[in-house]
């Protein structure tokens, strides 16, 4: 084989492996479950039956909570929450805008979540806040919106 033939066999074969390991963006509720950092998350989207809501059109901001963030919240809330499909389905509509806001495009204030409850955004430099959570990876793509990953589960207001 000439070397001219073996370079392009060799770059042919590398672009083919790079296209066979990038992902191709897919739905936000996709994204969650295909993630293993987020599969408690993605199981409690799936519970509360919130997989078509997150496969529509949107768009969507998830801030996800990764699954060592759900590890830090007492068992006693997670059994209550298990119990209480509205309360699940609360809590986890929460960490959902119903819009598409990358990193560089959050604003210092309050944002609107699909529960109804508002969300305190913050940013200080490239680091983002929602409440008392840090974004740890923003601009997760897919094609009804974005996630940023976060490292605490949000919990609504109680309304009385």
């Amino acid at each position: 084989m000439s070397t001219r033939r073996l370079v392009l066999v060799s770059a042919l074969t590398a672009l083919l492996a790079a296209c066979a390991t990038t992902q191709a963006p897919v739905p936000v509720a996709d994204a969650l479950a295909r993630d293993p950092q987020l599969s408690t998350l993605a199981g409690l989207v799936q519970k509360a039956g919130l997989t078509d809501t997150l496969r529509a059109a949107g768009p969507y901001t998830v801030f996800a909570p990764t699954n060592d963030a759900f590890k830090a919240v007492p068992q006693k809330t997670l059994d209550e929450l298990a119990a209480n499909p509205a309360r699940l389905k609360a809590v986890l509509t929460y960490h959902v805008l119903p819009a598409r806001v990358s990193a560089a495009e959050v604003k210092v204030g309050n944002a609107k979540t699909v529960e109804g409850a508002n969300l305190a955004l913050g940013k200080a430099g490239t680091f983002v806040t929602v409440e008392e959570a840090m974004v740890q990876t923003a601009d997760i793509a897919a094609t009804n919106g974005v996630i940023h990953t976060i490292d605490r589960v949000l919990l609504p207001p109680v309304r009385r």
